[in-house]
Parts: C-alpha cells; sequence; structure tokens
C-alpha cells in the first residue's frame, strides 16, 4: 500500500485500518455504513468500490477476506496503529517524556532548594506542592491548547498534500468522490484531535505531578541524612529507568547516548534554577 493517497480506493484503505485497528473483525456492512457515516449523507461510495478496495488489501496481506467479515492481518493490524497515531496523535510519546522530565527536574530543584534553605517542613511542603502543581497545570493546559493547534495544523497540511494528490483523478465522478470523502473525513479527524489532546494533557499533567511528588514525599517523611540521599536516588531512578528506557526505546537510539543527553539536560535546566532562585 502507498503512503501516498493517490486514489479513491487509497482513501477507503485508510479508513479500513482505521475502523478494524481496534476490533477483531467487522462485518462488511456495518464497515460499508461507517464509512457511509463519514460521507455525512452524501452518496460519495459504493459497495463496489468498498469491494476492490478490500480486495487490493487482501492481496497486498493487510487484511484477511471471510465471505462476509474482514478483519486485518498483523501486517494490517500495524499499519493501522500508524496510520491512527499519525491523524490522531494516539501514542502520548512526548507527553511522557515532557511530563518525567519537567517533573524530575521541579521535584530535583524544590528539594535542593529546601536543603540548601533549611526550611521547615510546613515552609517545605507549601513550596514543593505550590511548584509542582504549577508545573503540572501549565503542561495541561500547554497540551490542552498547543497540542490541539499543533494537531490541527498539521491535519490541514495532510488533507491539503492528500487533496492536491487526488484532484489529478482524470475521471471526474472518482475524483468528485475522493475529494468529498477525504472533506468528511478530516471533518471526523478535527473533532476527535478534541479528544486525544485531552488525553493527552491528562498524561502529560498527570505524570508531571507523580514524577515530582515521589521523591519529594521521600525527602519530606524520612529522618536526615536518609531524605536527601534517597529522595535525589528516586529522581535518579525516574530519570535513568523509566525517561532513558523509554526515549531509547522509542527513538531507536542506544541508551547510553540518550542516557548521557538526558542526565546533561537535567543537570543544566537543575543549576540554573537554583542560581536564577538565589539571586
Amino acid at each position: 500500500m502507498s503512503f501516498e493517497v493517490q486514489e479513491l480506493p487509497d482513501i477507503i484503505r485508510v479508513m479500513v485500518l482505521l475502523s478494524l485497528s481496534d476490533i477483531t473483525a467487522l462485518d462488511k456492512h456495518t464497515l460499508k455504513r461507517r464509512i457511509d457515516k463519514h460521507c455525512a449523507n452524501y452518496v460519495c461510495v459504493e459497495m463496489s468500490d468498498v469491494d476492490k478496495a478490500l480486495e487490493e488489501m487482501s492481496d497486498e496481506g493487510l487484511l484477511i477476506d471471510e465471505q462476509t467479515t474482514v478483519r486485518l492481518t498483523e501486517k494490517g493490524l500495524s499499519l493501522g496503529k500508524e496510520w491512527r497515531n499519525l491523524l490522531l496523535k494516539r501514542e502520548p510519546i512526548l507527553e511522557i517524556v515532557a511530563g518525567l522530565t519537567d517533573g524530575s527536574i521541579t521535584g530535583l530543584v524544590a528539594i535542593l532548594s529546601a536543603y540548601l534553605a533549611q526550611l521547615d517542613f510546613k515552609m517545605t511542603l507549601f513550596a514543593v506542592i505550590l511548584s509542582l502543581t504549577a508545573v503540572a497545570m501549565t503542561n495541561f493546559s500547554s497540551f490542552l491548547l498547543g497540542g490541539k493547534t499543533e494537531d490541527i495544523a498539521d491535519l490541514l497540511t495532510l488533507k491539503t498534500l492528500m487533496d492536491h494528490s487526488l484532484s489529478d483523478i482524470p475521471d471526474k465522478i472518482e475524483r468528485d468522490k475522493s475529494l468529498m470523502l477525504v472533506k468528511q473525513l478530516f471533518a471526523l479527524l478535527h473533532r476527535e484531535v478534541g479528544r486525544s489532546n485531552l488525553y493527552a494533557a491528562l498524561i502529560a499533567g498527570t505524570t508531571t505531578y507523580l514524577a515530582g511528588i515521589v521523591p519529594i514525599i521521600a525527602y519530606l517523611m524520612l529522618p536526615e541524612p536518609l531524605d536527601l540521599i534517597l529522595s535525589i536516588s528516586i529522581v535518579g531512578a525516574i530519570v535513568g529507568v523509566f525517561l532513558v528506557r523509554y526515549r531509547a526505546q522509542r527513538t531507536k537510539v542506544h541508551w547510553k547516548i540518550t542516557l548521557a543527553e538526558t542526565v546533561a539536560i537535567i543537570i543544566i535546566a537543575v543549576i540554573a534554577s537554583l542560581i536564577i532562585g538565589r539571586m
């Protein structure tokens, strides 16, 4: 299957992949009704168009046609997941990385600041909760508003590219069908983006708060010098085990390179925060 959407069957195949990526099997007529729903009551796709697309997908090893029902193969499921991530940004990579990074930095800065200033329990608790809540809420609002703006802009760019490819279809009827289907598909995706961004914002805010509050609790509850040692160790574990491991898996970069890069960024951020805080 070509990544570039050039013909009507290409659009239908994308819609089939999106429809079947989260279920095991689907009746053909139910699939047709889903596509009709995307057309918003416009007659833009015939059953023959769907059958043609399904036949091509079967030939490419993307799905298994079981006469009345269809289901994706492993290859089809993998490709469907990639399309879903591309169009709906369902995989929260940035949210988790940002949450772990910001939470770790905030927690570490709060712990070191409280230790250096010799703050009592109440002052430390007030300062760390205020700082961590502010950072978590900032991440939440940033991903909710900024993420939605960016994702919609990306969708519009992708739609423009698809429209350009489809406008070269020589048959006017098929060209009009294709353009109408793309228009309705992206209208649906536009609504889905809002839910995806709310989900992303919740993940970012929650991850930020949890990554920061765990070492802070250890610092507040344990006696000296165990409080400082264990809390910093927890931050190190969050950064080394969760953040570095996750980034290495997603970027396919060796964990040692990712570790050095991550630690350097966090150290610089913490030192800068402490210097600014003492001014």
